[in-house]
């Protein structure tokens, strides 16, 4: 393979987002569709995904041989004596990381719910940037500072104005650009003011910030109950297990995230699948 692989990173400066679960499920959604795929942690220290694929490779072991793995690796942050000895193993162990799944044609990175080098410098790396929020206005803190008077955006937040700086190294670096995406998860059924303002203040910042707003995941117990196993609801037809009705709707709001990533031929995969 002579292209270099996509690289999609999932990052928030906020834990308890979602990350590692979305991050698993457009593995396997990726795998599934027979895609070679990397998968790099740098959220090591906290290890979800990590504990999601090392489920996943005992369970192949165990029960289901043909179930596909990425290749995967946690990186943890380097703890040099000098903040420039560790900014330079951070980002060479990363590198490392990138060049070693040189043939895959994707590859996933899930980065920690804090501020560090390591996960700015992944960022730096993404050809899709998905940052999963939950429906709060705690959560839009994360993008922007906002009036609590009128309910105005005062100033991107510290993590909107890092993103933002990662999008010109890469820029430089590499000559393309971040196709940023902010994924609305566990959004609410019903119709409520705070709603309406949080719907109002994105749309305003999606502009501003140059980000893609998307309906994500619901509050579904399938995202998640599978975790122990290291399956995702895309395995559910490997074990021959019916869907529900629930584990449809799960697998449409998958699917529809995955219609927005911007990799060749993706799109023509998922029409035929």
């Amino acid at each position: 393979m002579t292209q270099k692989p996509y690289v999609i990173v999932l990052g928030n400066e906020k834990g308890g987002t979602g990350k590692s679960t979305t991050a698993m499920h457009i593995i396997t959604a990726l795998l599934d569709m027979g895609y070679k795929v990397g998968s790099i942690d740098v959220d090591a220290r906290q290890g979800t995904l990590t504990r999601y694929c090392n489920n996943r490779e005992a369970y192949q072991k165990s029960h289901l041989p043909d179930l596909s793995l990425s290749d995967h690796i946690a990186i943890h942050k380097s703890h040099a004596p000098t903040t420039a000895q560790a900014k330079e193993d951070d980002e060479k162990n990363f590198d490392q990381a990138i060049n070693d799944r040189k043939d895959c044609h994707i590859i996933v990175v899930d980065t920690p719910g804090n501020d560090t080098h390591l996960a700015r410098y992944a960022h730096s790396y993404a050809d899709t940037l998905i940052t999963p929020m939950n429906d709060s206005f705690i959560d839009l803190d994360v993008l922007s500072n906002i009036d609590s008077e009128t309910f105005e955006v005062t100033r991107p937040s510290i993590y909107a104005e890092w993103v933002w700086e990662q999008k010109k190294h890469k820029a430089v670096r590499d000559k393309t650009s971040i196709d940023w995406i902010v994924l609305r998860n566990r959004l609410a059924n019903i119709h409520s003011n705070n709603r309406q303002r949080i719907d109002e203040i994105l749309e305003k910042l999606s502009k501003r910030l140059a980000f893609r707003l998307l309906e994500g995941f619901s509050e579904r117990v399938i995202f998640k109950e599978l975790f122990p196993k290291g399956l995702t609801l895309i395995d559910l037809k490997k074990l021959n297990q019916p869907l529900t009705l629930s584990q449809v709707a799960a697998r449409n709001e998958l699917r529809s995230l995955m219609r927005e990533i911007k990799y060749p031929d993706l799109q023509e995969k998922l029409a035929s699948a």
